[in-house]
């Protein structure tokens, strides 16, 4: 049982409960912002669709060369709408969205009021 609890808190959330046809979500398991980014594989010499999947965290061909061509050159350009012919070919990233949003409050004084001493506001909470 001990195995099973060291390799549970390991894990990465896979986000398979966000749906695809969405643009952003939140994952309903992890609670994070999740942007659906849709990629396609195409040949670098003829521009041919190919089918793409993710090999070690990155976006390559299924086959090693093109079939129209026979080159392994592979070019992959983001899309922002998939539509039902790529489907077929699209791979799909679930990235998170960071957040770098903070709170913080300024002041400033105006330099033309030079007789002017600023005093400090209260704050109620």
């Amino acid at each position: 049982m001990l195995i099973w609890e060291f390799f549970k808190q390991n894990s990465k959330c896979a986000h398979s409960k966000v749906k695809p046809d969405v643009d952003f979500a939140y994952c309903p398991d992890c609670g994070e912002l999740i942007e659906n980014q849709w990629y396609l594989v195409r040949c670098a010499c003829c521009g041919v669709k190919l089918r793409g999947v993710i090999k070690n965290g990155e976006i390559v061909p299924e086959e090693h060369f093109c079939h129209n061509c026979g080159t392994r050159e592979y070019v992959v350009e983001r899309i922002d709408k998939i539509n039902f012919i790529d489907i077929n070919y699209a791979v799909l990233v679930k990235a998170i969205v960071e957040n770098n949003a903070y709170s913080s409050t300024q002041s400033w004084i105006n330099p033309q009021t030079q007789n002017c001493r600023p005093k400090l506001l209260q704050q109620s909470l």
